[in-house]
């Protein structure tokens, strides 16, 4: 008799259910984010940008061209005034120019035009991000730093912001900054949430000096990181004895915690290039054993 359960068909289909799951889902979810992301700039960055541009645009072109020379998207004829003007109603119809009617006519005419040709939303975008470019080059130097730190000083002044801001950019810092890799300085173990029972933490800072000053001891905060989106968790301070410094790094002990304890240092998958395709067969063959 074989010690292996029998397949049925519910047995292989959760089982092949999974696979897919843990092959597809960090795609999809991770495509997901991007997209938006992408929105988000576009609908709150890009969309103001190309609303600006298409003010200039439309400031600009009666000074560059003559009425005969202007664009078709630009031009208002004698019909468009009529037509426009009988679409007025009350007092305020006898006292709206010319000058008023062929411009609000022309900006929206320029809008759909603008609408209607592909491409022309994302540059907007593509202003935004040559932007961000330049401002990251123009504020890397000493002197750029040195204006920004002046600005900031000046913003977090301002009642609300300041109680919001520093919070914001000390996010924004671990996730994009320069500093970003040393957010979680070492992976370290600790008894947690009570003796006996081992976890995986983070070390990210010593404690501050009252928490010290209450513990009278050395402190460190450990980030506790949970299964399976490990930028969700706990902050834990503990006495610096002990947190039980590891040799596995911070990538090892991410994936060991994404994995739900399936992937280790120790496994013969090789965490260099895991992807989600050999954790699913890892859970698998776990499940099977």
């Amino acid at each position: 008799m074989s010690s292996r359960k029998e397949k049925t068909f519910g047995s292989d289909f959760r089982r092949f259910f999974g696979r897919g799951l843990a092959i597809l889902l960090p795609s999809v979810l991770t495509l997901w984010i991007i997209y938006q992301l992408f929105l988000f700039v576009l609908n709150n960055v890009g969309a103001p940008i190309n609303t600006g541009i298409r003010v200039v645009v439309i400031e600009a072109a009666p000074r560059i061209w003559s009425n005969d020379q202007l664009p078709a998207m630009f031009r208002v004829t004698e019909a468009d005034m009529v037509r426009e003007r009988a679409q007025l109603s009350g007092p305020s119809a006898t006292r709206v120019t010319d000058q008023v009617l062929e411009e609000r006519i022309r900006r929206r005419q320029f809008k759909d035009w603008w609408d209607r040709t592909p491409g022309m939303n994302l540059i907007g975008l593509a202003v935004a991000v040559v932007t961000i470019y330049f401002a990251g080059l123009l504020l890397g130097g000493y002197l750029g730093k040195r204006l920004y730190h002046r600005i900031e000083q000046l913003i977090a002044q301002i009642p609300g912001f300041k109680q919001l801001y520093p919070h914001v950019k000390k996010v924004v810092e671990m996730i994009f900054g320069e500093s970003s890799s040393k957010a979680f300085t070492q992976v370290v173990l600790v008894e947690y949430p009570r003796k006996g029972i081992w976890t995986i933490g983070l070390l990210t800072s010593d404690g501050f000096k009252e928490l010290r000053e209450h513990a009278q001891s050395d402190v460190v905060s450990v980030f506790i990181p949970t299964s399976p989106t490990p930028m969700t968790g706990f902050v834990v301070n503990f006495r610096r004895e002990d947190a039980k410094p590891m040799t596995m790094s911070v990538e090892e002990a991410l994936r060991y915690v994404i994995s739900a304890g399936v992937l280790s240092p120790d496994d013969p998958i090789p965490l260099k290039g895991v992807t989600a395709a050999n954790v699913g067969v890892a859970l698998e063959e776990r499940t099977d054993a």
